[in-house]
């Protein structure tokens, strides 16, 4: 399982640096060419589908995949390539183990993000940080482990990227996000979860 996992960590972390190698062998069209020209955007609002793919309880891998949305807001730090950004990912899953098990997981993180310049290509990868805090509920944490003190408020990391595909001055798809999410819940063995996060969705920009 930590090979595994080791695995997915390592093409989550290659997965900006492959976009920005495939984005320059993209043709450039005149919408391309308009996009290039513009004035940065201030910052933008990405809303979207989560998927989590989760090994919570201790022991073997007894992974689990669980299902919901994100909200993620970046705002560009003045014309550089870096950005502030707080995400909100909030997912459930229910049959877990075979008891049955509910589970509402969410992360309320921010952090640091990078983006290459791409100005001759619609499409834009990104590769981010975030720190901060994830909260547990559900029968998974009342039943399973009711000595989770910390159900409440555990510390959680996100790393990873995504890429993004710009169809307008204000519009953009984000046609796949994925980042390695560490979540710190008791579990009563190693006190450690790590989750695959994997994504997509729309994204506005606001601004002139």
């Amino acid at each position: 399982m930590r090979a595994r996992i080791k695995i997915t960590f390592t093409l989550i972390l290659l997965l900006p640096l492959a976009a920005v190698s495939v984005c320059p062998a993209v043709a450039q069209t005149p919408a391309q060419t308009a996009a290039a020209t513009e004035k940065p955007s201030r910052a933008e609002l990405a809303l979207g589908y989560a998927y989590l793919h989760s090994n919570a309880p201790p022991g073997s891998c007894g992974c689990f995949n669980l299902n919901g949305g994100s909200a993620t807001f970046a705002w560009p730090l003045k014309q550089g390539s870096f950005a502030l950004v707080g995400d909100i990912v909030s997912v459930y899953a229910n049959g877990v183990s075979a008891n049955g098990y509910s589970i509402i997981l969410s992360a309320f993180s921010a952090g640091v993000r990078y983006s290459p310049p791409m100005r001759h290509s619609s499409l834009h990868p990104f590769g981010q940080l975030l720190l901060g805090a994830a909260h547990s509920s559900g029968t998974l944490v009342q039943g399973s482990n009711p000595g989770a003190a910390n159900a409440s408020a555990a510390f959680a990391a996100n790393v990873g990227g995504g890429l993004d595909l710009r169809t307008s001055q204000r519009i953009s798809i984000r046609l796949i996000e994925a980042g390695y999410l560490v979540t710190t819940f008791d579990n009563g063995t190693n006190n450690h979860q790590n989750n695959l996060r994997i994504g997509a969705g729309v994204v506005v920009r606001f601004g002139k």
